[in-house]
Formats: C-alpha cells, structure tokens, sequence
C-alpha cells in the first residue's frame, strides 16, 4: 500500500522531540507499507519550512526524512481560514504522489485539509486525533472546521475512548471511529532495581522522588503540582520532585517554588532523551501528572513500564490506563487532593514489578492495529494496493 501522511507533529532538525508518538507509528507502520511522510507548516514570516536534508536528519537518528512545505497564515487572525490555505498547497502534492490512502494526524488544519484534498482526488482518508485538538478546540470557527473534518473522514482513529466519544459527539458514525492506544518501547522503559538507577543519576537512596515529565504549562497541572509538593515537604524532609521538560511556564514555576523556598530541593535536568526519562522513572517514588486535560499520556504509559505507580488527574483517557493497582487518581485544579494522593501514595509498598508486568503495547502493535483499519478503508472504498 502506498500511504501518505500529513501531519504538522514531526520530529525536527531543530526540535527532534516534536511529535515523537507519531513518528513512533510511523516508523513501525513502515514494515507494513511503503509511506512518505507530508509535513504543512504555517508560515508568518514567509519561511519556507523545514530542511529536507538527509544528512541534518540522520545526526537526529530520523530514519523518515519528511517533505515540509509551509503556508501563509498570520497569527490569530487567519486561524479560520488556515485549513483552507493547507489545503491549497496539499493539492499539487498530493495529485502528484497518487497514494493509495491518506492518513492524519492532528485535526485542524491539517486534518480539514488532508480530508478537503483527498475527497477532490478521490482518495480514501482516515484522520487521527492526539487530544487536545478534540478536547481543547479554542474557538467556534476551528470547532466547525473539526466537526466537518471528522464528518468528511472515511474514518477516524482516536487514542483513547475518551476522544472517541467525543468524535461521536462532533458528528462521526459510532462504526467509523476506533481507539487505538499509544504504544511504548519496551527496550527503554521497563523494570529496573530502583536503586540501580538512583546510583546512576548520583541520587541518595533514602530520598523520596517524585517525577514530572512533560511540557512546562499551565493546562498541565504545574501550579497544583508546586503547592502540593510544597504542603509536602513541610511534612517529609526527604521528599524531591524532579521537574523533566521545558516550556514558558517555566519562569512562573520556579517562581513559584522560590516562593515556598523549594529551589533547592527540586531537580530541573531539562528536556531530556528517552533512556534518561525512563532512568528518573525508575529511581522515582511516584510519577505525577496533574494535567486540567488529557487524550492517551504516553508518559503515564511509560511510567507504568518502569514500574513507577502514578498519581495523576482524572481526565480525559487518564482514567484508562491507572487503576488501585498501578496509582490514584484525584479532581484536576485541587491541591489539596492531589497533595493527599501524593502522600497516600509515597506511604504506600507498591508492588513495581508487579507493575511493570502489566501488558505493555509496543510501537509494532499500533502500526498494526492502524494498518489493519488502513486495509478495511481501502477495501470499502474499492481502492486496489500499488
């Protein structure tokens, strides 16, 4: 099958972690079908997207050199208007590559676009949401251009029930919308002795670590997070978080924690590369995430393959993947609660390999369950494989 992707998440040169769970998919999808990868970037400075160079990508180790290419777009004032400008530069692309099927990933305008080209050319077209482009559509024109996106898709793909209700709910038929879960790499994040991995990051054993992973944002819970762990350290001398990410809330967190006179009993290693993630998941008491919104956190799921038992919010696909035997959940924007969960959760003996045992999804597990819903698409659509 020859199959094309749209999608704006993508690893970069400049930003080789954006999109990771996608390229995570794509990459394993590449045993079933011969893809190209199409990259939309809106441009507000006339720039002309990102570099296709072959040798740029490998020192990144990005096996799938995407073709980028940008539209005009002007901040804020174009947003309803971008999915149409996508779709106007998509065309030529994608009469010209003739792929057998479209799949996309994230809604508008990618999405709208990827579904407005593909039905002028005939072409059959699934479309996939991550989260928050259900979950936290911002305005009612981009709400009208994603319910007509997941209403013109031959078929939608979502990663947590969760989102698929609400696809229903925008207007896609029940039978043409299925959850597909994210996958994790089992050769990173898996069990390992806790104290190994603390004596590797030069850690005191008797500390009491709680984890953050993730982008440094308000909508992700971090205000919660730095009160509680403030009510906490007044009570446990040992306990540490360690804040793992970037983002512009940055500032405003530290200041937060410099307010309770935490700076020095908190860890900011920054972004980091996978492998390093899953160490600090090892080493970790708990793994937390507080988020006000959620589609399928793939940093809970990688967690859980560490062992790490997780304290998170109740949101969104959150409730899917953690129950009593893996962590606690609790009300988003409540610090009081998430603190009583923190602490219930820190005084609690988890069993973490018994945690770890739980069945695990691979990457190779998605892009199966994905082609398979490629095959069915097509099949219905009377399209025949090149």
């Amino acid at each position: 099958m020859r199959l094309v992707i749209v999608t704006s998440l993508f690893p970069r040169p400049d930003d080789p972690h954006s999109g990771g769970f996608i390229y995570q998919t794509t990459n394993a999808l590449q045993h079933y079908a011969d893809l190209k990868v199409i990259c939309p970037q809106p441009s507000y400075q006339g720039s002309t997207g990102g570099t296709q160079e072959a040798e740029v990508w490998k020192e990144h180790k990005i096996s799938i050199v995407p073709l980028w290419f940008s539209y005009p777009a002007v901040r804020l004032l174009s947003r309803p208007f971008n999915g149409a400008s996508c779709a106007r530069h998509l065309y030529p692309i994608l009469r010209d590559l003739q792929p057998d099927l479209v799949l996309n990933y994230w809604l508008y305008p990618e999405g709208y676009a990827a579904v407005r080209v593909a039905n002028k050319l005939g072409l059959p077209v699934i479309v996939g949401s991550r989260g928050s482009d259900l979950r936290r559509i911002r305005d009612p024109f981009t709400r009208m251009w994603v319910a007509r996106t997941v209403r013109g898709a031959d078929f939608v793909l979502t990663v947590s029930e969760d989102l698929r209700q609400h696809a229903i709910r925008m207007g896609a038929p029940p039978n043409g919308v299925r959850t597909i879960r994210n996958g994790c790499d089992g050769q990173v994040f898996h069990y390992r002795d806790q104290q190994e991995a603390r004596r590797e990051l030069q850690l005191a054993g008797e500390l009491e670590l709680i984890v953050y992973v993730g982008r440094f944002d308000k909508a992700k819970g971090i205000a919660e997070l730095c009160e509680a762990f403030a009510g906490l350290a007044r009570e446990r001398p040992q306990v540490r978080l360690s804040l793992i990410g970037y983002g512009a809330y940055q500032a405003a967190m530290m200041s937060l924690l410099r307010g309770h006179s935490l700076e020095n009993r908190v860890f900011t290693p920054g972004r980091l590369h996978s492998r390093q993630v899953a160490k600090w998941m090892q080493a970790g008491n708990l793994f937390c995430l507080p988020s006000h919104s959620e589609g399928c956190p793939n940093v809970v799921v990688e967690a859980i393959a560490c062992g790490c038992p997780v304290v998170a919010t109740n949101v969104g696909g959150t409730p899917e993947l953690v129950d009593a035997e893996c962590g606690i959940l609790v009300p988003a924007q409540d610090p009081p609660a998430l603190l009583q969960a923190l602490r219930t959760g820190l005084g609690r003996v988890w069993d973490r390999r018994g945690i770890a045992s739980r069945k695990a999804r691979t990457w190779d597990h998605v892009a199966r369950e994905t082609f398979e819903v490629c095959e069915e698409v097509r099949s219905r659509k009377g399209v025949v494989a090149g």
